[in-house]
C-alpha cells in the first residue's frame, strides 16, 4: 500500500481485486483510508472502515465482508453508523479527548482541559457533535477575540485537535474548523512570564532534559536581564565578583559601548555554580569541543525541547530578559533605569560619557529583582 501513487490533487479510489466493494481512498496529503461499497434500498452506500495503516489489508478485508453481509440481510450499516455518531455530544468528545488522548501523551493536558472548561464546553456540552459548523466555531472565536485575542487562537487549535481526532477514531467524518483562520495575528515579542509561570520554569528547570550549564545559562539571563548572546561569550577576567560587577567590553556589546552589570546575591550564586563546572575555562559557558563557548542557539534548542514539560505557553530565551524588564517595571523601578539594565542604544554626547552615572539605579533594581525572584520561590512554597 505504501507504493500506490499519490494524486497531484484531490483523492484517488483503489478497489480490492479480491474483496468485492473494498477500497482504499488515498488523498494528495497521503491519508489513506479504508472504504466499502454495498446497495441498499436500491441505493449505494458507503461506510468508511478506517485508516491505514492503523487498518490492515487482512482486518479491512475482514470487516468488509461481515459489512456486506449485514447489507447482503438488508440492514443499512452506514445509516446506523450516522445514528450512533450523532449521539455522541461535545461534551462527551471532550472528555474522550481528553482520558484517551491528551492525558496519556501530553503533560500539559490540565491546560487542554482548563481552555474546554472555559469556553467550549459551557456553549456545546450537550450539542450533538456532529451538529457543530464551521459557522459555531467563527463565533465562538468571535467571541473570545474580544477579551483574549491569543487565547481565541489556542482555543482554534485545540478545538481543531480535537475534532481530527474524533475522526481518526471514526467517531466523525468532518472536522467543522477546517479552512477556519486564526482569529488574531501573534507577536511573539510580547511574551512575557507571570510571577505562577516564573516559579513553575524555574522549579522545573531541574528535571528538564538539558545541560546543567543551558539551565544555569537561562537562570542567569532571567537573573541580570542580559542578552543571551552576550551571557554565552561573557569571559570570567569580565567579572569582578569581590565588588559585585560585570563589565561587558564594546567589542562584545550591541551597541558597540562596553556596558556594567551589578550583580545580585542571586546571580553572584549562580556564577559560584557555574565556576563548578566551567573550571580552568576562560569562559563561563565553554564548548565540549575546543577552546570556545557554547553556541546561543543550543540554548533555544534546549528550551523548545522541553516546552512540553514546563505545562506553560512557549517563551523563548529572549522573552526571559523581557520579562524581567516588565517585572523590574511593575515594582516601580523607573523605565529609564531599566533601559539601562537593558543597555538599550543611546543617542547623543551622553551615550559615550554618561555610561556609569546609573550605577547605584542599576543595582537597586537587581537587588529589588532579585528579592522578588526570592519572594515568588517562597510563597510558592507556602502555599504547599
Amino acid at each position: 500500500m505504501d507504493t500506490v501513487k499519490l494524486p497531484d490533487q484531490g483523492q484517488t479510489d483503489y478497489f480490492d481485486e479480491r474483496t468485492t466493494g473494498l477500497g482504499l481512498r488515498i488523498s494528495s496529503a497521503g491519508r489513506k483510508s479504508w472504504f466499502v461499497m454495498y446497495r441498499h434500498a436500491g441505493r449505494l452506500r458507503r461506510y468508511t472502515l478506517g485508516t491505514f495503516p492503523a487498518l490492515g489489508l487482512a482486518d479491512a478485508r475482514e470487516k468488509a465482508k461481515a459489512l456486506l453481509h449485514e447489507a447482503a440481510l438488508g440492514n443499512d450499516p452506514a445509516s446506523e453508523k450516522q445514528v450512533n455518531r450523532g449521539a455522541v455530544t461535545f461534551g462527551q468528545l471532550a472528555e474522550q479527548y481528553i482520558e484517551l488522548h491528551a492525558k496519556a501523551r501530553k503533560k500539559s493536558w490540565k491546560e487542554d482541559q482548563r481552555i474546554l472548561d472555559h469556553d467550549a464546553l459551557p456553549l456545546w456540552k450537550n450539542v450533538k457533535a456532529h451538529e457543530i459548523k464551521r459557522r459555531d466555531i467563527i463565533a465562538l472565536l468571535d467571541k473570545i477575540v474580544l477579551r483574549a485575542p491569543i487565547q481565541a487562537n489556542r482555543t482554534l487549535a485545540l478545538v481543531r485537535k480535537l475534532f481530527n481526532w474524533a475522526i481518526s477514531r471514526d467517531l466523525l467524518e468532518i472536522n467543522p474548523c477546517a479552512q477556519v483562520q486564526m482569529p488574531a495575528k501573534e507577536n511573539k515579542k510580547d511574551r512575557v512570564l507571570s510571577e505562577d509561570e516564573i516559579v513553575q520554569f524555574w522549579e522545573t528547570l531541574s528535571s528538564a532534559s538539558m545541560s546543567e550549564l543551558s539551565r544555569l545559562c537561562l537562570q542567569f539571563q532571567l537573573v541580570t536581564a542580559q542578552r543571551k548572546g552576550e551571557i554565552v561569550i561573557a569571559e570570567w577576567c569580565e567579572f569582578d565578583l569581590n565588588n559585585g560587577w560585570w563589565t561587558i567590553p564594546s567589542e562584545k556589546v550591541k551597541n558597540k559601548l562596553s556596558h556594567r552589570v551589578p550583580l545580585s546575591p542571586s546571580a553572584l550564586s549562580l556564577l559560584e555554580k557555574i565556576k563548578l563546572i566551567s573550571g580552568e575555562s576562560r569562559w563561563l559557558f565553554p564548548s565540549a569541543k575546543g577552546d570556545k563557548p557554547i553556541r546561543d542557539t543550543s540554548i533555544d534548542h534546549a528550551l523548545h525541547k522541553n516546552e512540553a514539560l514546563f505545562q506553560i505557553p512557549p517563551f523563548t530565551p529572549h522573552d526571559l530578559r523581557r520579562t524581567a524588564a516588565s517585572h523590574m517595571t511593575s515594582l516601580g523601578v523607573s523605565r529609564l533605569t531599566v533601559s539601562k539594565i537593558l543597555n538599550h542604544s543611546e543617542s547623543g554626547i551622553t551615550a559615550v560619557y554618561d555610561r556609569h552615572s546609573y550605577d547605584r539605579e542599576k543595582r537597586d533594581a537587581l537587588m529589588l529583582w532579585s528579592d522578588r525572584l526570592l519572594d515568588m520561590a517562597a510563597a510558592k512554597q507556602k502555599c504547599r
